[in-house]
């Protein structure tokens, strides 16, 4: 609606999907001024005819909406020199008179029609034009029939708060409510969400959601594309409409330009909706057109789906292909997006593995001169989180550390700085080719109490094992690793042995399993392959000895007791091993 105009404002009462306006009935064509008001091919034209032919408060009106309509269709560059004529053009200021003086006798499709023209034309909000215009507007409120109502919300969403607005808004939203039943149109409902925005009350958000599922049959795919958008306005996830819409996407992806396509990602993420095969499906088509899009617009839908926790492989080997070939694309503010991707994502490039890190690396060191400390963190640890040691930026960095100013700003990123930076030393240890595994693993003092989310898990072990003295829980480990479950075991794997009969036995006799009882977060969307974060773990945790066993909690807590206690034995005694699942992750190295 805010890029669309009528060709009149009298009888607008008719909205099709495309967003342009229909008549009910036409204009009187036999009319000189409108035949004439339809040739013109520019604002300028319209204002000249307007000064040597309009007469009549109708006149104005519809050259005021065919000026919009005429400047919507103009490029950016043409709208500012266009913007400029029309405001200095005499005939402006003589319509916008006439609009001031018979505002209160319009038509209510000539009065917010003339409204919307005028704010989106630019004029600014508080002229007496359109703050009289808004109250009028309030005066006629209930007046207007439900495609004035929409035309009005649209063109509230484009104004500040201020004392007319604000009161517009909230009569609109107690005539939204009687009115809701009524209103058939999904295009219309569509509107009102993004005007009613996020704080309009609960209740009325989801009345608005059951008004759209009446007319979800007739979800039409323009709809689709804007739903996603009027929901996130709205902040409110309805899944059955999110679905709805995400079919006609998947069924139409082609015809859904690069904006868009980021804008749906940007609402998934924003109202927390995860949707795989949509997601598979607009990754699929970015392979299947890779052609058509430069290296910009890919970088930014792996950002996107970096957000999801999307992991769209083919594309990212893509990628990294056209970095390798063309490295200077990769500016620093490029270079730390493609670092965080692929590290968030635990992805490492099939069978350029070597050459996507060195390019990624030559040109870190060259932006070395010019980094911030914050940015040099960032890179440096997401290039260790994916097993790589940058080392004269690693030298930089620790150099930094050891003379205090990674943290010399008292921001609010802190803490999380400090745990980066934690984690990057350990890469260091434990990621160094020096680095052999230790005889023995100093554990500190493991709590005897566990999370309520662990409450099952501990239970099933008890019943399992037969003693709390043959499984430690809260294990702290050395590098600040913890372990929700650990259990110690013969060589063959055969028998758990008692805990505290093992502190003192050589590694090579005892077998170590960590249990970790994971979020569905920690993976990759619709996987079971681990981020950055708990990769990076599961490494370095083998690197310590540790046969490490991840289990998706959630999964984990559904399950019966009886199958929670199976389950445990089948991971502690490697036999009849649950495959592959959604249940459990066997560490792969």
């Amino acid at each position: 609606m805010s890029e669309r105009a009528p060709h009149s404002s009298s009888e607008l009462e008719k909205l099709d999907d495309s967003g342009s306006f229909k008549g009910k009935r036409g204009l009187d064509r036999s009319e000189p001024f409108f035949d004439s008001l339809q040739k013109c091919t520019c604002p300028s034209d319209v204002l000249d005819l307007a000064a040597e032919s309009a007469v009549s408060i109708k006149h104005f009106t519809n050259s005021l909406t065919t000026i919009w309509k005429l400047f919507r269709n103009l490029s950016e560059d043409q709208q500012r020199y266009e913007k400029q004529l029309i405001f200095e053009h005499p005939a402006f200021v003589k319509l916008c008179q006439q609009l001031l003086r018979d505002s209160r006798r319009m038509t209510r499709g000539d009065l917010v029609f003339s409204l919307h023209a005028v704010v989106n034309l630019g004029v600014p909000q508080n002229t007496l034009l359109v703050q009289t215009l808004l109250r009028v507007c309030q005066e006629k409120l209930n007046q207007l029939d439900n495609r004035c109502i929409s035309v009005l919300a649209t063109t509230l969403a484009e104004l500040e708060k201020d004392k007319n607005v604000s009161a517009l808004q909230a009569g609109l939203q107690l005539l939204v409510e009687q009115r809701i039943p009524n209103i058939r149109d999904i295009f219309i409902l569509q509107n009102l969400m993004k005007c009613l925005g996020k704080d309009v009350p609960v209740f009325l958000k989801k009345k608005l959601e059951m008004a759209v599922l009446k007319e979800i049959d007739h979800l039409t795919f323009p709809n689709a594309l804007r739903m996603f958008l009027a929901l996130d306005a709205m902040y409110y996830c309805s899944i059955p409409i999110l679905n709805a819409c995400s079919k006609k996407i998947q069924e139409n992806v082609h015809d859904v330009s690069f904006r868009h396509l980021i804008l749906i990602l940007e609402a998934c993420y924003s109202l927390q909706y995860r949707n795989v095969k949509l997601f598979s499906t607009v990754a699929d088509y970015v392979n299947s057109t890779v052609c058509l899009w430069d290296k910009r617009q890919m970088m930014l839908f792996l950002s996107a789906f970096e957000t999801l926790g999307f992991q769209p492989s083919e594309l990212m080997d893509i990628f990294a292909e056209k970095v390798t070939e063309d490295p200077e694309f990769l500016n620093l503010k490029n270079l730390l997006i493609v670092l965080r991707v692929y590290s968030r994502l635990n992805y490492i490039p099939r069978g350029q593995k070597h050459l996507f890190f060195e390019t990624l690396h030559n040109c870190l060191n060259k932006y070395l001169p010019q980094i911030s400390n914050t940015e040099l963190l960032k890179a440096v640890y997401s290039l260790c989180i994916l097993g790589y040691l940058p080392h004269r930026a690693l030298d930089e960095l620790l150099q930094k550390d050891s003379r205090d100013e990674l943290f010399l700003s008292d921001d609010l990123y802190k803490e999380q700085k400090e745990v980066m930076l934690r984690s990057v030393k350990a890469c260091v240890e434990l990621d160094s080719p020096s680095f052999t595994k230790p005889a023995f693993v100093l554990t500190e003092n493991s709590s005897s109490l566990v999370s309520l989310n662990l409450r099952k898990a501990q239970e099933a072990l008890i019943e399992l094992l037969g003693d709390e003295n043959m499984f430690q829980q809260n294990v702290q480990l050395p590098y600040k690793y913890h372990i929700d479950f650990e259990i110690r075991m013969d060589s063959d794997r055969k028998k758990v042995l008692p805990i505290s009969a093992t502190d003192d036995h050589a590694d090579s006799s005892v077998q170590r399993l960590a249990f970790l009882f994971v979020p569905l977060s920690a993976f990759c969307l619709g996987t079971t392959h681990p981020q950055g974060k708990l990769a990076v773990k599961k490494r370095h945790l083998n690197k310590l000895g540790y046969h490490v066993i991840l289990v998706l909690n959630k999964k984990f807590q559904e399950m019966t007791n009886e199958d929670a206690v199976e389950f445990l034995k089948e991971k502690i005694y490697a036999e009849n091993a649950v495959p592959f699942s959604e249940v459990t992750v066997e560490d792969s190295n």
